[in-house]
This record gives C-alpha cells, structure tokens and sequence, in this order.
C-alpha cells in the first residue's frame, strides 16, 4: 500500500507507530540540576580571613614592658636619643649597640611635622643598615 493512496488520518496514524529517534533530555537535565544544587549546599563555607604571625614571645598575663627607645626627628634635622641631642656618628654608635643586645629595645621614631623628608630617611637607613629589626614610626596622623 501507497502512503500516498492513504488518507491525512491513517498517515497520522501510521507515522506515529513508528518508534521515536530520538532521546528525551528533560529527565537527564532535571536529574543534573538536582546533583548541581546537592553539590553547592554542600560546599564549605568560604572563609574571608586573613591568618598572621603576630609578634610575641608567648607570656601570658603579667608581661615585662619591653624598653623603648624614642628618636625625635627636629624640624631642623636634629636628632635626640631619648632627649638627648645626638651626632649622626654618635648615633650610629647607639644603633651598633642595640644591635649587639640579646633582646632589642622598640625603637620608636618621632619626626616632627616640618622636618624634611631625607632626616627621617637617613635615620631609618642608619638604623636598616645597622641590623635594629624592631622600629616604628610614630604620630604619622599629624600628616593627615
């Protein structure tokens, strides 16, 4: 029999006895966004922290003071050692036996506001090239 001598309804008919090619994606795809969303409740939490090595020797409780050293930075240039006025050599001098201690003091560094930059960085590299490892610098918000 011709499918041409055959009627639009037993075509219709006739065609659709044939078996489907063709795959049905829609449980596959609803089955992968199942294990898509079971995958991302799982996952752990991000975390957004930052872990550092603070400094300190471990004491609890009562702690020694550690002995602070301050250097005034004048506005001329000047440099005093715990208030007392100081030579570049001199200083270098004070630099060299801080580095020669077994447990160095803070060396705190106060510039004043109108000094120029090349006295604070002549200290600073004094006290680099001298070994001193714990040095900060002080009353930086009077830059503000």
């Amino acid at each position: 029999m011709d499918t041409q001598t055959l009627s639009p309804q037993a075509q219709a008919s006739n065609s659709s006895a044939e078996p489907m090619m063709e795959m049905n994606m829609t449980p596959m795809i609803d089955v992968m966004l199942v294990l898509i969303i079971m995958f991302i409740t799982t996952l752990p939490i991000a975390q957004n922290a930052v872990n550092l090595a603070m400094p300190g020797d471990g004491c609890k409780g009562d702690c020694p003071k550690p002995e602070v050293v301050r250097i005034d930075v004048d506005f001329d240039g000047t440099v005093m050692w715990n208030g007392q006025v100081l030579e570049r050599t001199q200083l270098e001098a004070k630099l060299d036996g801080i580095k020669s201690l077994a447990k160095q003091p803070e060396v705190q560094l106060y510039p004043h506001r109108l000094t120029s930059y090349k006295n604070v960085a002549a200290v600073l590299a004094a006290a680099q090239s001298r070994g001193v490892t714990s040095l900060g610098i002080i009353g930086n918000e009077q830059y503000l």
